[in-house]
This record gives structure tokens, C-alpha cells and sequence, in this order.
């Protein structure tokens, strides 16, 4: 061997979509893919290609040698030490109730159709469905001696209905995705869900837009979610934190949340963002990111836990990539963990603010520890009471100040799935929350 360390990833599957506008197929794609990626490792510099020829891995092998060991000797670097892995994973190969394979393209559009019709209520002026599946299998190696294989199939579906009054325009999303087969339709009621879907688009027409200001509110398990996903789960990414742009650099150990807050990832639950072992063959493990308010660790490749001085067992297994991409820390299933208190006696607490809900996305600057977010929707809560429906809200302010502010924390824990984009990659990944209570937020207009 020419290098310290190389393993190779090599990744095979299929990946089915299909698009329906205004009850018109857009589009159905397959997509089919065999291709590896190899890493090298010569000194502090990595060497990485990637390939579609499988028969001829010992050549791509020798091209990420030889880049690295010239990336070395051009750019010297400190050596690069990887974390050990400690127990090793084992392959597996998750079996499905229903093979999405085994069913027709003509009844999944009749099902996407079917979808669809359900979200054209009253009025709704737009309808687009999306039906997705896939099926990985990947195989890693490594000059460690690793040899592992796992195989997923992920499905699922989105629904968006856009309503119009001639002047305003106002939408309403549902989705579910998950880490099975087209069993996943007989879990959730597709139909009701675009039924919903249609009508919070056509209510929100009626809604009025929240008055500005600094003010107590409720947050949604989906938007709780997003919430610790972006704002908190991205900083905790250890690249981030030794390039200097996250504000949880140097906090190991400290308090930066409520007593009331625990914070997870966990890729060994069955949900989007499940895996087995990750992309460089660490067994998936479920990391403490936030124990009772105090920071407790950071998510980590083998490369981050050895310059920031973790393990790979005790903080790594975070190192993900799309496709045969180079892999990176990354998020799985991230989420506030549950407390004791109901969602009635969380809204009674609040007694009087707003009780926001759902996500339209935002923005967030981890090395800032700044963030807004636009709520789907909102209510006016008077005297323990829910009640008008607010449109164009949204949540700002400071990270830190908010997971101070949270004083309450639901028993309600509910995931919500996508994919998450970083660095050009986009990996499936899941976060969830119960409903909390910020004592003190920045809730504005966003429209």
C-alpha cells in the first residue's frame, strides 16, 4: 500500500420519480447507478476519485494513491489522524413488505393521480404531486480491513396546493417519506393528508398577517424541528466548528439550553435518515448532542473526532455522502427529546402569544448563531385559548437566546423527513420535536 489509509464505497441502485402538475404528468424519471467512490490518504493530504468502472478499482485505487501523495508533497499538511472505530458494524439488508418494484408504473400514477384530485378542494387554483422511490446498495472496503454492505429502499410522496383569491396566493404542503417500501401507503392516508393540504391553502386566504414584536409562542413539532436541525444541528457539525463558523465552538461542556432541552441524533432509528454504519463503515450510534441544556459533543467524520480529540465510538458515525460523493459530517435524525407536559397544558402555559406551525424554510448563519424561519401558519392564542389564524409568519432571533427561552417542552415527539443540503450534497435525513414553549421570540410578518 502507497498510503496511510484508503477505503472504496461502491454504490449500485435505481431511483423512481414521478411529477404531476395540474393533473398533467410532468415527468417520470429512472434513474440507474454503479459507481464507486475511492478515497486516499498520504500524510494530511486526502486523494479522492470517483469512478463508473467497477471492473478496474485497482486503477482508481492508484489515482487517489497518487493524487494525495502529490497533493502531499506540493501543500504539506499536519498528519491526519482518524479516529478509531472501536466495534465494528455489521452488513444488512432491510427487507421491505411491499416491493416497489412489484407494482406497475400505471398504478403509481393512478395512486399520485388519486393524491392529487384530493388536494383540488374548494378554492385551490394548483395542485403539483410527487411520488418517489429508491433502492441503494452500498458496499464499503477499506485497508483497514472492513468489508460491509447494506441495501434500503426509501418512498414517498409530496403534495403542494396553491389557493388564490386574484390577488394573494397562499399554499399548503404535506409529505411523508420514509426507510421502506409501498407499504408506506397503507401507514399514512395519502388522500386525507392532500385533503388538508388543500385546505390550509384555501383558509390561509382568509387568514390576517401577525402584528410584529417580541412576544411568547408555541412552536409545532415540524417547526420545532426545523428549528434544532438548522440552527442547532449544523453547528454541531464538527467541520463547521474548526472552520470557525459555528457559534457552538469551544462550548463543550457549557450550558446553552433550558434544563428543559435534550437534543439527539440518531441514525439508528428507522426513520429517513437511518443507516447502519455511515460513510466510512462507523456503526451507526445514537450521539448526545444537548444533555439537559449543557452541550455534550459535536457530530463527527473519523477525521474531525481525531483533530478535535473525541473517538470515533463514542462521537463519530456521522460521516455521510450522496452517492459516491467525498463524505462529510452530516445530520441523520435529529430531535428535541420528549418531557411530561401536554400540548394543552403547554398552550394553557402560554396563555397568551402565538402558536406557530409547520415550515416554508428560512435562513440560518451557524457562525453567527442567527436564524429565520417562515411558519406555514399561525394562531392567535388569548387567555389559554387558540384562536384566529395568522398567514406570512415567521420566527427570528439568536440561537442561543432561544434555547435559554424554552420553558416548556411536550410529550409529543413527531418526526417530519427530507433531504438536507450542504457543500452540493443533499442526503435523506429526518428531525422531530415535541411542541415547546419560547418564552420570548421576535415574530414577524414573512410575506
Amino acid at each position: 500500500m502507497r498510503c496511510d489509509f484508503y477505503d472504496i464505497r461502491i454504490l449500485s441502485g435505481y431511483s423512481t420519480s414521478i411529477v404531476l402538475d395540474n393533473g398533467k404528468i410532468e415527468e417520470i424519471t429512472n434513474n440507474f447507478t454503479s459507481s464507486a467512490g475511492i478515497r486516499a490518504l498520504s500524510g494530511g493530504s486526502w486523494g479522492f476519485v470517483t469512478t463508473d468502472d467497477l471492473a478496474n478499482l485497482d486503477r482508481a485505487l492508484r489515482s487517489a494513491e497518487e493524487l494525495a501523495a502529490s497533493i502531499n508533497r506540493a501543500v504539506p499538511r499536519d498528519a491526519v489522524h482518524l479516529a478509531p472505530i472501536g466495534e465494528a458494524a455489521m452488513s444488512i439488508e432491510l427487507s421491505v413488505k411491499e416491493d416497489p418494484r412489484d407494482v406497475p408504473i400505471e398504478e403509481k400514477i393512478e395512486l399520485i393521480r388519486d393524491i392529487e384530485r384530493h388536494a383540488d378542494t374548494d378554492g385551490v387554483t394548483s395542485t403539483t404531486a410527487v411520488y418517489s422511490e429508491s433502492c441503494a446498495k452500498v458496499r464499503y472496503q477499506s485497508s483497514e480491513g472492513l468489508d460491509l454492505e447494506h441495501e434500503m429502499f426509501r418512498t414517498g410522496f409530496g403534495i403542494t396546493a396553491v389557493a388564490s383569491d386574484g390577488a394573494t396566493y397562499q399554499s399548503g404542503r404535506k409529505s411523508r417519506f420514509g426507510v421502506c417500501g409501498y407499504e408506506l401507503f397503507k401507514k399514512y392516508d395519502a388522500p386525507a393528508l392532500a385533503e388538508k393540504a388543500g385546505r390550509t391553502a384555501a383558509e390561509l386566504l382568509h387568514a390576517r398577517q401577525p402584528e410584529g414584536g417580541i412576544m411568547p409562542c408555541v412552536l409545532d413539532p415540524e417547526l420545532a424541528g426545523v428549528f434544532i436541525h438548522e440552527a442547532v444541528g449544523h453547528a454541531a457539525e464538527a467541520d463547521l466548528v474548526l472552520e470557525n463558523s459555528s457559534i457552538l465552538a469551544g462550548k463543550i461542556g457549557e450550558r446553552i439550553a433550558s434544563q428543559h432541552v435534550t437534543v439527539y441524533d440518531d441514525p439508528t432509528m428507522h426513520e429517513y435518515g437511518y443507516y447502519p454504519f455511515d460513510a466510512e463503515g462507523v456503526p451507526a450510534k445514537r450521539t448526545t448532542l444537548i444533555d439537559r441544556g449543557v452541550l455534550s459533543s459535536y457530530l463527527h467524520s473519523r477525521e474531525t473526532a481525531g483533530r478535535l480529540g473525541g473517538s470515533s465510538s463514542s462521537g463519530g458515525g456521522n460521516a455521510r455522502a450522496q452517492g459516491c460523493a467525498i463524505p462529510i459530517p452530516r445530520m441523520s435524525n435529529t430531535f428535541i427529546a420528549n418531557r411530561d407536559m401536554s400540548f394543552e397544558e403547554i398552550i394553557e402555559e402560554l396563555r397568551d402569544g402565538v402558536y406557530l406551525k409547520g415550515s416554508r424554510g428560512g435562513q440560518v448563519n451557524t457562525g453567527e448563531g442567527i436564524f429565520q424561519f417562515n411558519a406555514e401558519l399561525g394562531y392567535v392564542v388569548r387567555d389559554g385559548e387558540i384562536c384566529e389564524m395568522l398567514r406570512d409568519v415567521s420566527l427570528s432571533g439568536q440561537t442561543l437566546e432561544i434555547l435559554k427561552n424554552i420553558t416548556a417542552v411536550g410529550d409529543d415527539l413527531a418526526f417530519h423527513s427530507g433531504r438536507c443540503g450542504k457543500s452540493g450534497q443533499a442526503v435523506p435525513v429526518s428531525d422531530g420535536s415535541p411542541h415547546i414553549l419560547v418564552s420570548r421570540a421576535v415574530v414577524g410578518g414573512s410575506g
